[in-house]
């Protein structure tokens, strides 16, 4: 009288039944968010950061990881760039080190002061 009958469940519908897959939407749902919150702004860094890399040339003024900011003067290699940080200072860095680019010379700008610079040593010479 106090017990009540017990009654075999009904067999499921396999292994993705309707409450399967309401059981997955969250984790899509959430899977989703992080995509495009934090995985695809961070691959657009990378992207920028890495053609920033490619792009450097003599004159640059650029800032190191370690924070020591110097001017582009030579490119030597696909890795490697030497960089002025003070006068008759030069050291060779990794391009991966390179941070940031300050600002870039004007072309014609640069062209003008290096004819006023070899002006200048044709009169003393």
């Amino acid at each position: 009288m106090f017990i009540s009958p017990a009654y075999a469940q009904a067999a499921g519908g396999g292994l993705l039944d309707q409450s399967a897959l309401v059981q997955f939407l969250p984790l899509v749902l959430i899977f989703i968010v992080f995509y495009f919150l934090l995985i695809r702004p961070q691959q657009k860094k990378q992207k920028d950061h890495r053609t920033m890399l490619e792009a450097l040339r003599r004159g640059d003024r650029v800032v190191t990881g370690g924070g020591i900011v110097g001017t582009v003067s030579k490119v030597i290699g696909p890795e490697e760039v030497e960089v002025d940080i003070a006068q008759n200072v030069r050291v060779r860095v990794l391009r991966s080190t390179i941070s940031s680019v300050l600002s870039k010379p004007d072309p014609a700008a640069a062209r003008e002061a290096t004819r006023e610079k070899d002006k200048a040593t044709a009169d003393k010479a």
